[in-house]
C-alpha cells in the first residue's frame, strides 16, 4: 500500500469511494466539489494506492481556523492560512482495520509540519469524533457546523507537531481571492 499525491486518473475512484461512504448520510459532495478542494492545495491531498485501486484518500486545504468548506459549493478562493482544514479522510471498507487511516493521517501530519503549518482543523461527522480525539484532536463545542454536515458534526482541531508557533491566533488569516481552475470532468 503506497501513499502518494492525487493524480488526474484517481478521480473516478475517489468519487466512487466518497459516494459509497457518504451518500447514505446525506453528506456526498460530488466530483466537482472534491476536485476543487484538492486543487486548492495539491501538496496536502493524498491517496492510498493498493496497486489495483484507490483504497483511501485524504483531502486537506488551507482554511482559517474556525471556518470550513460549504458542502453545497465548490471552492472558489484559496486561503493563505497557517491552518490546514482536513476536509475528508476515507478508507474503503475492505481495507479498514489495518491501521491505514492512522498511517495516512500520520503522513499528512508530517507533511503539514514540514510545510510550516501551525494547526489542523476538521469537522468530525457520523460519530467519528472518538477516532479524532484518540489522534490528538480537541472538540470546539462553541463552533457549530451547519446542518449540512449532519446533526452530530463536531468541529475539532490540533496543533501541528513541529509546526511554526509564532502566531497562536490562526483565525485572523489573510485570503487570496484568486479563482481556482474549474476542472470538472
Amino acid at each position: 500500500m503506497r501513499i502518494r499525491h492525487i493524480s488526474d486518473g484517481d478521480w473516478d475512484g475517489i468519487t466512487a469511494l466518497e459516494a459509497s461512504v457518504y451518500t447514505d448520510h446525506g453528506l456526498s459532495e460530488g466530483r466537482a466539489a472534491l476536485q476543487s478542494r484538492a486543487h486548492a492545495s495539491p501538496g496536502t491531498c493524498f491517496v492510498l494506492d493498493s496497486g489495483r485501486r484507490i483504497a483511501g484518500y485524504l483531502l486537506a486545504l488551507p482554511y482559517p481556523m474556525f471556518e470550513y468548506p460549504d458542502l453545497d459549493r465548490t471552492e472558489d478562493v484559496i486561503f493563505h492560512s497557517r491552518n490546514l482544514h482536513l476536509h475528508d479522510l476515507v478508507v474503503a471498507e475492505e481495507f479498514r482495520g489495518r491501521g491505514l487511516a492512522k498511517r495516512l493521517l500520520h503522513h499528512f501530519t508530517a507533511t503539514a509540519g514540514s510545510k510550516g503549518y501551525e494547526g489542523i482543523s476538521l469537522i468530525a461527522v457520523s460519530g467519528s469524533a472518538t477516532f479524532w480525539s484518540a489522534n490528538g484532536y480537541r472538540a470546539h463545542h462553541d463552533v457549530a457546523p451547519p446542518r449540512s454536515y449532519g446533526a452530530d458534526a463536531v468541529y475539532m482541531s490540533r496543533s501541528v507537531p513541529g509546526g511554526r508557533t509564532r502566531n497562536t491566533n490562526l483565525a485572523d488569516e489573510p485570503l487570496c481571492t484568486a479563482p481556482l481552475k474549474d476542472e470538472v470532468g
